[in-house]
């Protein structure tokens, strides 16, 4: 095998090795693991190579700060976000959305119709799942939906390089859903809006939250050749 067949097979490794993380041990993340990481992510490509991603990053102690005091504001149902929200998830995307959801909620025992257990699932969100560090993405306003893309693969290759390294970790829209909060917290620039999160930490294996795989479409699903 030559070596860029050994690199290509050790990127798809990578890509199916990585999972959303949903549950974490108390154990801190080395520090310089997630600064190789956030290196790393640093060189995926942008427009005109502009690298429109601020991040906010969080240790443990200010983690384990900021989740109870998110948790508490979500409580207020308040609502708002920079970035609209999906207006609705319709055919094949609502087909994996519940697909997803459900697996989440069969791996934890939760039963169709259990709203509150659903619920406090749901609400784990604002917990940022137990993790030990957190990252707070932040895209130009005035970049519009391509300063998002551009960000959209740093996220992803943050989660990559994390992975790479034995650490879990989960995107989280959820926490724009709040982004006053999120905001005023992480003293964001007016001319900025908060994209996404990304919380991170050991992830704990043993439990059921971590013991499910997504789905995913076929190539011939979704490319068109010409």
């Amino acid at each position: 095998m030559t070596q860029d067949n050994t690199l290509a097979a050790r990127f798809g490794e990578l890509l199916r090795a990585r999972a959303s993380c949903r549950a974490f041990t108390d154990q801190p993340v080395d520090r310089a693991l997630v600064e190789a990481a956030l290196r790393d992510a640093q060189q995926v490509p942008s427009w005109c190579n502009s690298q429109p991603w601020e991040v906010h990053a969080c240790g443990p102690e200010e983690t384990a700060r900021l989740a109870p005091a998110l948790f508490e504001y979500a409580q207020s149902g308040a609502h708002a976000t920079d970035i609209r929200f999906p207006k609705a998830w319709d055919g094949v995307y609502k087909d994996r959305r519940r697909t997803c959801g459900w697996q989440l909620y069969g791996a934890l025992g939760i039963e169709k119709g259990d709203r509150v257990a659903s619920g406090r699932q749901m609400h784990e969100n604002f917990r940022l799942f137990g993790a030990t560090g957190f990252l707070l993405i932040t895209t130009p306003k005035v970049l519009g939906a391509y300063g998002v893309l551009d960000c959209g693969a740093y996220v992803t290759a943050v989660l990559l390089g994390l992975e790479a390294r034995d650490i879990g970790a989960v995107a989280m829209a959820s926490v724009a859903g709040f982004s006053p909060f999120m905001r005023e917290w992480f003293d964001v620039a007016d001319d900025r809006d908060v994209l996404c999160g990304i919380a991170f930490g050991m992830p704990d294996r043993d439990h059921p939250a971590n013991s499910f795989r997504t789905e995913r479409a076929s190539p011939e699903e979704v490319v068109r050749w010409r």
